[in-house]
């Protein structure tokens, strides 16, 4: 085998995923792919970094697709700090829109919890929430 490539277990023990991860991320194209000697798959030592990277973005809330754009979807020679920034923005935006809707769930249930009603029709705290809810579907 060749000293400069690594096997598939070799780098799914060195970047922390199981061999499965690294031939769906082949499947859908966030990783080449690799060159083959004896029907093995070899990777390049720089696939690590890749896995690394692919990680990161995960963990920060990227979707596979956004991964793609992030690792595929510019010109070569686009710096990752301007990929990440552009993507990373959008991302932001959207997170703080989750965040907001997180935090009226949060409202709702707490308010729900102060209820004492024996019945729905004499509920005013789950009332006020229906009347709330219902005003921001309508705006």
């Amino acid at each position: 085998m060749n000293s400069e490539t690594l096997s598939i277990g070799a780098v799914a023990r060195a970047a922390g995923v199981a061999t499965s991860a690294l031939r769906y991320y082949e499947s859908i194209g966030l990783l080449p792919a690799p060159s083959r000697q004896g029907g093995q798959r070899r990777y390049d030592p720089s696939t690590i970094r890749t896995i690394g990277f692919i990680k990161l973005a995960q963990h920060a809330g990227f979707s596979i697709l956004e991964i793609q754009t992030l690792l595929h979807g510019f010109p070569t020679d686009t710096p990752p700090s301007t990929r990440w920034k552009e993507l990373a923005e959008h991302k932001l935006l959207e997170i703080q829109n989750q965040l907001e809707r997180i935090l009226e769930m949060k409202r709702t249930l707490e308010d729900g919890l102060k209820c004492g009603c024996l019945t729905i029709d004499e509920c005013s705290p789950l009332c006020n929430q229906e009347s709330r809810v219902l005003m921001q579907m309508s705006s």
